[in-house]
């Protein structure tokens, strides 16, 4: 009986996509717009993402511009980013609102690289959540008779192949993330 490890490969991916997405909301110095993404606007009786009230582009590698759909809703936007308190200097003109990026001191980096640690190691255990579920599953169809001892060993041998290509994966991230910050 062969086991069927696709499973395993999507949760992986998961937990892949989400250090990806914790490491793009960590800021780096240089703009970008994913850094906005968890900030919400009080606009129209409810809180809104401001990528539903407004475009955001890059108007040079420090600075973001915020062109909202309508001009009445430029201050709660401009609110909504100091209130986030992401590091980010903020000020409205006619246009919108303009987001800059301060300079990086060295405590701030190293603050940075630490909390990137910090989703590096969550990453892994849930990693290691995953795998462990996987073997229990595993030994549990031996149990069952549903495959012989050799099995289970070749099949555990696999897993923690897989589990090891991922944690590179995850340690890759986590180096250019590091390039990003120290640079």
């Amino acid at each position: 009986m062969s086991y069927n490890f696709s499973k395993l490969h999507e949760r992986f991916k998961t937990v892949e996509d989400w250090l990806a997405k914790e490491f793009a909301n960590l800021r780096n110095g240089r703009a970008s717009p994913s850094v906005l993404d968890s900030v919400l606007v009080e606009s129209y009786g409810a809180k809104m993402p401001i990528k539903h009230l407004a475009t955001i582009t890059l108007e040079d590698p420090r600075t973001l511009r915020v062109t909202p759909f309508d001009a009445s809703v430029s201050k709660e936007i401009e609110k909504a980013i100091t209130l986030a308190d992401i590091g980010l200097s903020v000020s409205a003109d006619e246009r919108g609102v303009r987001a800059h990026f301060p300079d990086l001191t060295s405590e701030r980096k190293t603050a940075i690289l630490k909390t990137a640690k910090e989703k590096l190691e969550a990453a892994r255990i849930n990693l290691r959540k995953i795998r462990d579920e996987v073997l229990k599953d595993i030994e549990q169809k031996e149990k069952q008779a549903m495959m012989g001892e050799d099995e289970k060993f070749r099949l555990k041998k696999e897993l923690d192949k897989l589990a090891d290509e991922e944690n590179r994966k995850l340690q890759d991230a986590f180096g250019r993330k590091e390039k990003e910050i120290a640079s």
